[in-house]
């Protein structure tokens, strides 16, 4: 049994989680810190154009500046002058936009690292059954999880819609089987929701945030809530009524899956999904058999790395490896889902000799990636043993919103062990000794580095001392760690009178004061501005949903079934499947070579016919010269039986054709 359980106790940190009995396959987690901007709707100003990016980067109420590529510039906002432009490719970003231009833009990509928000003046509104893209008139597609007879009957329904002018539409996957009416009032909602956007967006000048994305709560409910879950648990009543009244008015034939959760225990305790949560967050991730998954993030790619560990769990090496392959197969694609990992991903998997093998690995990780709400693109086992694959990024991943760097190591992992920073400090010290007008050199490390440095090197540093005149003095710092330290110089022209007064011991810095200055490194909470358009009330309730079409779909398929035939199973080939391209060329090249077979044949038979016709014809010419003679016997030739001559054979042509 499927239940979507979420988590508000704390006002900190909403969760939600989505589980099957008790085991964990989706989480989502939000953070009042940090509020997602994804498919928030601004209204921007152009700050600056980038001829060599052939991008603009847009103002539009944070830190740093949205990055708007031209790809992703409407033709309605092009200059009235270019509008009707028939050579659009050679048109650059300077000949449709200019700087204070102020557009209506929508955050396709969060901000990450040191890379601003990537923007799209192609507005999607999502609803509970299509996608409206009002500015996008071309698109009117399926989403391409629905298949076979649900994608035909959705087409189908979806040609009588009453779509607005210059609007587009795509069915997603919670609007199989809805009928017209339902689909109708959804893009009537979302038809109404954008005249509200493009009406607050003339109230002021920008930049401002017009609407924002549902929180996480409404998000869930909205895209994952499925006919296969059965329950809703909410631990907390101010939110379960906030969900109440919006199932109401959106989707109010599933308020009885609606539960509020009153127990003492934990919901997700009690449910026993705490440490799968936890288990997340971790590096290093176990698998059944006793393998394990190791998951780095690098600044290129996403490396996961499969140990056999103390698998044990087949015959041979190569059938331990193929188990713990299978298994980790099914993992990853869970893990991928629960860390909403995006990207370029590379797997390194356990070494297998056997081909067969490598391709029941692959097939087992397409299979387990097939229910993915994110688009992935998938590779093959190359001869190193790496796949290659990459995930749609459609929210934040954990590491991003739930980690820090680390400020000992700065995110790299790992730190230089005590002897090779004291050497370090020490090379660096003979360095700033030999500068001119030095005088003293006062040094902070650490306890250990300092012990090092006074004990081990004690000679070098008196040799320093007495060959450049300096003086050196090394501070241990019990509040700096390997590898923090720092050296200050004084020259000879400083006041120095008030340190060469005060003993070794008085120079340690203040613990205060190292807190004021390393307050640098404190990310400063952003005040979130409040959106000019909420959260909408449908003018028309929903309508009742259809009963009829699914018991007449019943009752058809309980005959096919009953008579022995069952409706035709539509194989998909993902777009991205190299096995798709394979099949279309070989039924290409066998047309091709089919029809090439056909015209060798004719030209063939039209060589030969072309050969014994100049064949006679060169008899013809030769014997002319004796037509003379034979015209003289020709009365003794009549009285003669000719032999019958043989028939010509014609080889027959294979035709493709059908009439």
């Amino acid at each position: 049994m499927k239940r979507m359980l979420i988590n508000a106790t704390q006002p900190e940190e909403v969760r939600v989680a989505l589980v099957d009995g008790q085991r964990l396959y989706d989480l989502d987690i939000e953070s009042t810190t940090r509020k997602q901007k994804k498919s928030n709707i601004y209204k921007a100003r152009v700050a600056r154009i980038e001829p060599s990016l052939e991008a603009a980067f847009l103002e539009y109420g944070s830190e740093r500046h949205g990055f708007l590529p031209f790809k992703e510039i409407s033709r309605r906002l092009f200059k009235s002058n270019i509008q009707d432009h028939k050579n659009s490719e050679r048109l650059t970003i300077k000949d449709v936009l200019e700087e204070g231009q102020e557009l209506i833009v929508q955050v396709e990509k969060e901000e990450r690292g040191n890379k601003g928000a990537a923007l799209t003046t192609y507005i999607s509104l999502a609803g509970r059954y299509l996608v409206a893209m009002p500015n996008n008139p071309r698109v009117e597609g399926v989403s391409r999880q629905i298949e076979g007879d649900d994608r035909i009957e959705a087409r189908d329904t979806m040609n009588g819609l009453v779509i607005p002018e210059g609007m587009g539409i795509i069915l997603r996957t919670a609007g199989v089987g809805k009928s017209k009416e339902e689909m109708q009032w959804d893009l009537d909602y979302l038809s109404q929701l954008w005249e509200t956007v493009k009406n607050a967006s003339k109230e002021r000048s920008a930049p401002y945030l017009i609407y924002q994305e549902s929180d996480v709560i409404i998000r869930a409910i909205r895209d994952y809530l499925r006919k296969d879950i059965t329950e809703i648990w909410i631990d907390d009543p101010d939110i379960y009524e906030k969900c109440k009244e919006f199932m109401s008015h959106i989707m109010p034939h599933n308020l009885t899956k609606l539960q509020l959760y009153k127990d003492s225990d934990p919901l997700f305790t009690r449910y026993q999904i705490e440490s799968q949560i936890e288990s997340a967050f971790s590096r290093m991730v176990h698998l059944p058999s006793g393998g394990a998954l190791i998951i780095d993030h690098t600044e290129a790619l996403i490396s996961i790395d499969i140990n056999s560990a103390k698998s044990t769990k087949g015959s041979d090496i190569e059938e331990t490896a193929l188990n713990t392959n299978l298994e980790a197969a099914e993992e990853i694609s869970r893990q991928l889902r629960l860390r909403d990992i995006g990207g370029l991903i590379v797997i390194d998997f356990i070494d297998m000799l056997n081909l067969n093998n490598k391709r029941k690995v692959e097939t087992a990780l397409r299979e387990h990636l097939h229910t993915d709400r994110a688009r992935v693109q998938l590779g093959k086992i190359s001869r190193f043993g790496l796949f290659e694959m990459s995930r749609q990024r459609l929210r934040p991943s954990l590491d991003d919103s739930n980690h820090s760097p680390c400020p000992r190591c700065d995110g790299q992992g790992t730190i230089r062990n005590v002897k090779s920073l004291s050497l370090s400090v020490l090379r660096i010290i003979e360095e700033e000794a030999m500068k001119d007008m030095t005088a003293k050199l006062i040094i902070h490390a650490p306890v250990d580095s300092t012990a090092f440095l006074l004990n081990e090197k004690r000679h070098l540093i008196s040799e320093i001392q007495q060959r450049l005149n300096v003086e050196i003095l090394i501070i241990p710092d019990s509040a700096l760690v390997t590898p923090q330290y720092s050296i200050e110089r004084i020259k000879k022209t400083d006041q120095i009178e008030e340190i060469s007064t005060r003993a070794s011991y008085q120079l340690q810095r203040d613990k205060d004061g190292d807190i004021e200055n390393n307050a640098r490194f404190i990310t400063k909470n952003t005040l979130h501005e409040k959106p000019l358009v909420k959260q909408i009330i449908p003018a028309k309730p929903l309508p009742a949903s259809r009963k009829k079409s699914m018991l007449k779909n019943i009752i058809i398929n309980f005959f096919k079934s009953l008579f022995g035939t069952s409706p035709k199973k539509h194989k998909k080939y993902n777009k991205n499947n190299r096995y798709r391209g394979n099949k279309q060329r070989r039924n290409y090249q066998s047309k091709k070579y089919q029809n090439k077979n056909q015209r060798n044949s004719r030209s063939s038979n039209q060589s030969r016919g072309r050969n014994k016709q100049s064949n006679t014809n060169k008899n013809y010419a030769g014997n002319k010269k004796y037509d003379n003679t034979q015209n003289k016997n020709k009365s003794n030739k009549d009285n003669i039986q000719q032999p019958e001559p043989k028939p010509t054979q014609v080889e027959p042509t294979i035709s493709n054709s059908t009439d």
